[in-house]
């Protein structure tokens, strides 16, 4: 087997693979002669067939075969011997086309090498924490919230009209073509205005009622209501108004507490300053880690392969093709053509992917089947009730795999050079807290 060098230009390789039609041969004999002894054929006892007839029987399937195993073993034994990992699938071809049995098999290999990332002291490295903490007014506003949302209700004065977002008690019976259909009537049934929990069309016709109040409501089935019979079928409401109430916050005590699962007002506190500091700590996280990813693409510069750079630029472009055009779901748009701003973007994420790998791979990061299966059962909840069979497909795609693993391995990383590096925490109110997280998303 001879290789030969054609190419050398950056990162850029090129080889150029002679398999002789001798070597070729051998291979072939060796793996006739390796079959031999379990072979069978009418005439002659097991083991015992000629090797001639063995190769006019199986020798063009066999010759392949191991044209293949002999490129792929050469290919193998190239990149051990130099200690390069190609960026993507190398390139692979055939040069002799009209190959015929006896020819030696040229073949041209080319592909670009990940390049040799700089080793960098972490201990160097220096990054700014905001820390913010929750006050008192944040706790009590966070209070005020939960009440609204743990809202009740208070009967207005008769003769007030309803508004939006009152409740309003009900009897009502549907009919269609005049005639009552099931489950088209109810008594003292509460219905809050503007809910949507109705068929379109039926709260909004009861905004300005009064108590006592007695309505024809007037609507129209929509055409893919699930009981065939009413689908896209006129309908008449009689609503007789019982009750009109009007929203009120639910009082902050011992009960509200209560509601949430909290034994009295004091524990709920607690239970909201713990959520409020989390999510803060969540935020200054991610303001810390793009600080962190800031100073080490600053930090750090080698060359990138272009292919890769090229995939990441046009995976953007498409990705903030469909966020711009969130209507376009397929992917008949042709191709979206990266701009140079996408190119520099691209630039940043496979430097800093790379950075990240190999210092991953220096302090042995490792994502843990336990963490796999928490990101996996996180995916999975976005699909209710077809949580097994997301299972099975993550199981049986790579691709899908990666793409959950990757975050993790980024995250473990930036704890390890976090652990290393020098980090000055600085308190912050929570208002400039949000205000960096807002500003990350515009960058």
């Amino acid at each position: 087997m001879q290789v030969t060098e054609t190419l050398n230009e950056g990162l850029k390789r090129g080889y150029a693979i002679t398999l002789t039609a001798d070597e070729l041969d051998a291979k072939v004999h060796e793996k006739l002669a390796e079959a031999q002894p379990e072979v069978e054929m009418k005439g002659f006892r097991k083991g015992k067939v000629p090797m001639a007839l063995l190769r006019k029987q199986f020798g063009q399937r066999l010759l392949g075969e191991s044209m293949q195993e002999a490129i792929d073993g050469a290919m193998s034994k190239h990149f051990e011997d130099t200690g390069d990992r190609p960026a993507m699938q190398p390139e692979v071809k055939m040069t002799n086309e009209d190959w015929s049995e006896g020819d030696d098999v040229h073949v041209e290999m080319n592909y670009e090498k990940l390049p040799d990332v700089p080793e960098i002291d972490l201990t160097d490295l220096s990054v700014n924490k905001p820390v913010a903490k929750a006050s008192d007014e944040d706790v009590e506003e966070a209070l005020r919230n939960l009440a609204e949302t743990a809202q009740d209700f208070k009967e207005r004065q008769d003769g007030v009209k309803s508004k939006d977002g009152d409740q309003v008690v009900i009897d009502f019976v549907g009919k269609v073509d005049g005639e009552a259909f099931e489950g088209g009537a109810a008594e003292d049934y509460p219905l809050t205005l503007g809910s949507n929990s109705f068929i379109p069309g039926f709260e909004e016709q009861l905004v300005g009622v009064t108590k006592g109040e007695e309505k024809a409501v007037e609507v129209t089935f929509p055409e893919e209501y699930g009981a065939e019979n009413l689908a896209g079928k006129a309908a008449v409401f009689d609503v007789t108004v019982k009750e009109v109430k009007k929203p009120v916050a639910a009082e902050i005590d011992d009960e509200l507490a209560k509601k949430f699962g909290a034994e009295d007002l004091e524990g709920l506190k607690g239970q909201i300053r713990e959520r409020l500091e989390a999510e803060y700590q969540g935020a200054a996280r991610q303001v810390v880690k793009r600080r962190l990813l800031d100073v080490l693409d600053e930090k750090v510069q080698f060359d990138l392969p272009p292919s890769l750079v090229d995939a990441e630029a046009k995976q953007i472009a498409h990705q903030l093709y469909h966020e711009d055009n969130p209507d376009d779901h397929g992917h008949d748009h042709g191709e979206i053509e990266p701009t140079d701003e996408h190119k520099t973007l691209a630039e940043r994420r496979v430097r800093l992917g790379l950075l990240l790998a190999e210092i991953g791979n220096q302090h042995e990061v490792q994502v843990t089947d336990a963490e796999m299966t928490q990101a996996i059962m996180n995916q999975a909840r976005q699909y209710p009730g077809q949580e097994r069979a997301f299972f099975d497909f993550v199981r049986q795609n790579q691709q899908m795999q990666q793409q959950l693993r990757a975050p993790i391995f980024e995250d473990k990383v930036v704890d390890v050079i976090l652990e290393k590096a020098k980090v000055e925490e600085n308190e912050v109110a929570k208002e400039d807290l949000q205000k960096m997280l807002d500003e990350l998303d515009e960058v």
